[in-house]
């Protein structure tokens, strides 16, 4: 990509005092199953949201800080993530773009950085294979690496899940997010499954619990349905927010979030 990006990704420093210099961001999930924007409610009953080169593109003409692409069948059904959709995407775009799904080796990960991602979201291949996380951080910077976890609230227990949310894996919640800060990740995308679709709001407590246990940033995703949930994640130490229903469903633009945001005295970037 020829075009400057906005200087809103990570240093690869995990200190955490360090990174909290950037602004608060507002970053939109395109959740992508064959080839199509879709959502659901706790990752069930997916519905058609559109076209993904499309919504990218309103979206940064919206204002949003970050996208996020997540192919969100590609590690259940062993298969990569469509280059060619990345591609098409990252060419028409001027913000940070992440991408996920279906990355499985070093050579996955460039792939989808020469074609214009910025950075790439593992999760099931890094809770398989965590060395990846090191590897990548160390061939192309943490400011790449996000790692995204997928936590499900059950009775109190927090479960890890892999495969799009469909493998509840042996691994204590806490005990992962360390290691994957101590891997060189740069960033953690936090999935709260069981806020997922219901609109009430992002899992605040559990956001504030891991950005004081670790020193990588925080975004907050699962839940948000108005500008206030967004408020609440920011004043409970998330770094970013991450919304996809209530953006698609053409409730809220993301000019109006961060509007509302700025007005609550958030330092927000207004395009």
């Amino acid at each position: 990509m020829n075009n400057i990006k906005q200087e809103t990704t990570i240093s690869e420093s995990t200190d955490k005092h360090l990174t909290s210099q950037l602004m608060p961001r507002v970053i939109v999930c395109l959740d992508v199953d064959k080839g199509r924007v879709v959502k659901g409610t706790n990752f069930k009953q997916l519905r058609d949201m559109g076209d993904p080169v499309e919504l990218a593109l309103d979206y940064e003409a919206q204002g949003a800080d970050e996208l996020v692409f997540l192919d969100i069948s590609a590690s259940n059904e062993n298969r990569p993530t469509a280059l060619k959709l990345v591609t098409d995407i990252a060419t028409h775009l001027s913000i940070p773009f992440t991408v996920g799904g279906g990355l499985k080796k070093l050579d996955d990960v460039k792939a989808f950085l020469d074609a214009g991602a910025d950075k790439v979201a593992l999760n099931t291949t890094a809770v398989l294979q965590p060395d990846i996380i090191n590897q990548t951080a160390l061939a192309y910077g943490s400011q790449c690496v996000v790692v995204a976890i997928d936590v499900n609230k059950q009775k109190e227990q927090l479960g890890l899940y892999i495969n799009g949310g469909r493998k509840l894996v042996d691994k204590n919640f806490f005990e992962w997010t360390d290691e994957v800060a101590d891997r060189g990740a740069g960033e953690i995308l936090l999935t709260a499954m069981h806020k997922d679709g219901t609109g009430s709001g992002f899992d605040t407590a559990l956001t504030r619990q891991v950005s004081e246990q670790i020193s990588i940033q925080v975004i907050a995703s699962g839940g948000a349905k108005n500008e206030e949930h967004f408020l609440q994640a920011f004043q409970q130490k998330a770094d970013a927010c991450l919304a996809a229903g209530m953006f698609h469903s053409g409730e809220y633009s993301v000019i109006q979030v961060k509007e509302y945001l700025k007005a609550q005295g958030l330092n927000i970037r207004l395009s």
